[in-house]
């Protein structure tokens, strides 16, 4: 009697090896995208907090853009700005007027509803904070 695999029986393994490295595939890189996307909603968070506690002692928002928050946030509010997790890809969205803010963020995972800053957004925001929340 003959010792071996078959032709068949050695397809049949590869075919079965294939669709579970493609099945894990898919599912690390949705694993990935969902944890950048947690990573800039919780530098958003953190950005918001700063601007809130800005407006707490200065009794205004900071004018401007997000370049404009450097100088003003992170003297005393903030080590430095967060950057995406996927630089230079994306990019955040500040828009700020003394009475109001908006904050923004492009998601990957996830479909939301775009935001008002969406058009501003160098990838068009889908995730956006203001004073109140999410906007």
């Amino acid at each position: 009697m003959k010792k071996g695999f078959t032709l068949i029986e050695i397809l049949v393994v590869t075919t079965i090896i294939v669709l579970l490295t493609s099945i894990a595939m898919v599912s690390y890189s949705m694993f990935s995208k969902s944890s950048r996307d947690a990573r800039r909603k919780a530098d958003l968070d953190q950005v918001r907090a700063a601007l809130e506690m800005y407006r707490s002692n200065e009794d205004t928002y900071p004018v401007g853009d997000w370049s404009a928050l450097s100088g003003t946030l992170t003297t005393a509010y903030m080590q430095s700005l967060p950057t995406d997790p996927k630089s230079p890809t994306y990019s955040y969205y500040y828009s700020g007027t003394a009475n109001d803010y908006t904050i923004g963020s492009f998601i990957e995972a996830t479909s939301p509803t775009t935001c008002v800053a969406a058009s501003a957004c160098v990838s068009g925001c889908k995730y956006c904070l203001g004073p109140y929340g999410q906007k």
